[in-house]
């Protein structure tokens, strides 16, 4: 389908995203990497979730914890990266009015209720860390439920605003987004509406659901951090501070999406916008492709069941 005419009053139909518009040579090349990625997420998440899923042993609220998280990571990737790769490859740009709005929709909903988990896993190591007596009676599968209804239920409603508000704006000129994805803005800014409210809503939304999520998993792991000090056993501590800090390093980089929030919003004619959207690309391939392996491989309970699994393949 041909640009529509700027002049033209008739609504859309489809959209035409156009991946890195400053750098479309670097196309197949950045497709390899991407791919190779891709394939580990999914690769990885799906082991996980396997391996949980058949082993008695790993049926407990902390590993029902990380299937969600997995679950999550596999829905990102599976809603971004296909429609990118099928880009790349055989230049398949244009994208119907509702599937632009329903990738938006899950992937303003899907990353704060990644966020959100990543909240409850940390409150989890701290009950498990500063009050291991308390710790079968306050993570149990009912509360596991509880979390789950909450991550769901929290996100859902407060980020459909975002693609509703978008889809109800008049979009009668041109239909070239200058993304890979259906970014609100990105849409956003081809409507012939003010579209002020939409980009105030998503930005007060995006700091207060991951801002808080942020903050309340810093808080967690101060706490966490200070218990692990006070432990005298030897080697204990380090290998508490060792899996502690790879959790915390991770969460950390799953929150630079506030900081492409930020430049979206406020920098964004100073920022590159192919930095922007490159950023975006990322941030739905590597927390998924790196999750299952920091959270789940690097668990010995787990390990052990990858390891049973593999053993009844051969």
């Amino acid at each position: 389908m041909a640009p529509a005419n700027n002049s033209s009053s008739a609504p859309l139909s489809e959209f035409l995203l156009i991946c890195f518009p400053g750098f479309q040579s670097w196309q197949h090349w950045l497709s390899l990497p991407l791919s190779l990625l891709f394939l580990l997420a999914m690769g990885a998440n799906a082991t996980l979730l396997i391996t949980i899923r058949l082993e008695a042993c790993l049926h407990e609220p902390m590993y029902y914890l990380l299937s969600l998280l997995s679950l999550l990571d596999v829905v990102l990737s599976l809603t971004v990266i296909p429609k990118v790769l099928a880009i790349f490859w055989f230049d398949l740009r244009a994208i119907s009015f509702s599937a632009c709005f329903l990738q938006m929709f899950i992937m303003n909903s899907f990353l704060p209720m990644e966020s959100c988990t990543f909240m409850v896993m940390a409150y989890d190591r701290y009950v498990a860390i500063c009050h291991p007596l308390h710790y079968p009676s306050i993570i149990t599968n009912q509360f596991v439920i509880k979390a789950s209804v909450f991550i769901m239920a929290r996100n859902a409603l407060l980020t459909a605003p975002i693609p509703i508000l978008s889809s109800r704006l008049h979009y009668c000129g041109k239909n070239i987004i200058e993304n890979c994805i259906c970014a609100n803005l990105s849409v956003s800014r081809l409507s012939c509406d003010n579209f002020t409210f939409n980009r105030i809503y998503q930005f007060v939304a995006g700091w207060t659901l991951l801002g808080s999520d942020l903050i309340l998993i810093f808080i967690s792991y101060t706490f966490i951090l200070r218990a692990v000090l006070r432990i005298k056993a030897e080697g204990a501590a380090a290998k508490a501070l060792s899996t502690c800090g790879s959790h915390f390093i991770l969460i950390l980089f799953f929150s630079t999406i506030l900081l492409v929030v930020v430049l979206t919003n406020v920098a964004r004619k100073r920022v590159p916008m192919d930095i922007l959207i490159l950023l975006n690309v990322l941030h739905h391939l590597i927390p998924p492709a790196l999750n299952p392996i920091v959270y789940g491989v690097r668990t010995k309970e787990i390990k052990r069941g990858i390891q049973k699994l593999l053993k009844k393949k051969v």
